[in-house]
């Protein structure tokens, strides 16, 4: 006997409804059950998928890891702590980017040692490839490739610009007039003396070339300072440091572009914040640059805090 055709019509009725409450109620319990679950973008506030590790809506990286010497929260591909400021992946040689096994002591690519470098010249305890403290290069490959940048036209422009920046800063200015007169009866004096000299060796008619480094009123001073540091910036900007796949190759590039004598700091494109150098970036395989510091500017570095 066939169910459907001898079941009364209004019975019927009474178990399919019933059939599709269950069935509705066990289609909100799992959209219950996938919202439960569902991760939310603490960047912009949409709903993901259980699992997702970046938002489908603005891929912001959706997922924390956990440092293992403070416990604090990092992006889960950031390879150093901000907070305690220690370099914490164990698989991943700080020095040179290289795959390292947990056994190893040393880099088997690079040779460095997995507990660091103390520096030389400064005597810093370093996890990368150039000291945080002073620039110097500690391995091989570091040395090897600051000696290419310094071979870039770029970077000697800048080391030139920034030599004559420093030779500024030590300048004194004038800021009377008494002294004033004095550097004028000076110059004239220095003048003199060598247009004599040349005229006894024979040129009748000498050009004296103004001296290098002479004392300016402090205004001309300050206004040649704030030019030198203008074409500082500039360079630091077709310099910058672009996204890399290796935090390490950033690192080592961006310290082997840091000219001495000016006070730089450098940004990250990860959260734009400003570090003292790429070694207190979590993530600077996303590139940044350097930037030069205000009178004040050191109180913005976030790593030195």
């Amino acid at each position: 006997m066939n169910y459907e055709t001898t079941q009364r019509p209004e019975q019927r009725q009474k178990e399919l409804d019933r059939y599709g409450q269950s069935h509705n109620a066990h289609g909100q319990a799992q959209m219950q059950q996938a919202m439960a679950q569902a991760v939310i973008c603490p960047q912009c506030g949409a709903s993901n998928p259980a699992g997702a590790t970046f938002c489908e809506q603005c891929g912001a990286l959706l997922r924390m890891g956990t440092c293992p010497f403070c416990g604090s929260q990092i992006d889960a591909d950031a390879d150093f702590c901000e907070v305690c400021h220690r370099y914490i992946r164990p698989d991943i040689c700080s020095f040179c980017g290289s795959h390292i096994a947990e056994q190893d002591a040393f880099c088997p690519e690079c040779g460095s040692p997995r507990g660091g470098i103390v520096c030389p010249t400064c005597h810093t305890l370093n996890d990368f490839a150039f000291c945080k403290q002073c620039g110097t290069p500690l391995t091989d490959d570091a040395r090897q490739l600051a000696m290419k940048v310094k071979s870039q036209k770029e970077y000697q422009e800048l080391i030139a610009v920034a030599q004559e920046y420093k030779e500024l800063t030590m300048q004194t200015p004038i800021t009377t007039d008494k002294e004033k007169r004095r550097e004028d009866e000076c110059m004239a004096l220095r003048e003199r003396v060598l247009k004599l000299l040349a005229q006894d060796e024979g040129d009748t008619n000498p050009v004296i070339e103004a001296p290098k480094q002479q004392q300016l009123p402090k205004k001309e001073l300050e206004r040649r300072k704030e030019e030198k540091l203008n074409m500082i910036t500039e360079l630091l900007d077709r310099m910058a440091t672009p996204p890399m796949s290796s935090p390490a190759k950033v690192r080592n590039y961006a310290m082997a572009q840091k000219p001495a004598g000016v006070r730089l700091a450098w940004v990250c494109n990860w959260k734009h914040a400003m570090h003292s150098s790429p070694c207190g970036c979590a993530k600077p395989q996303l590139g940044g640059k350097w930037i030069v510091l205000g009178r004040n500017g050191k109180a913005n570095i976030q790593d030195d805090k």
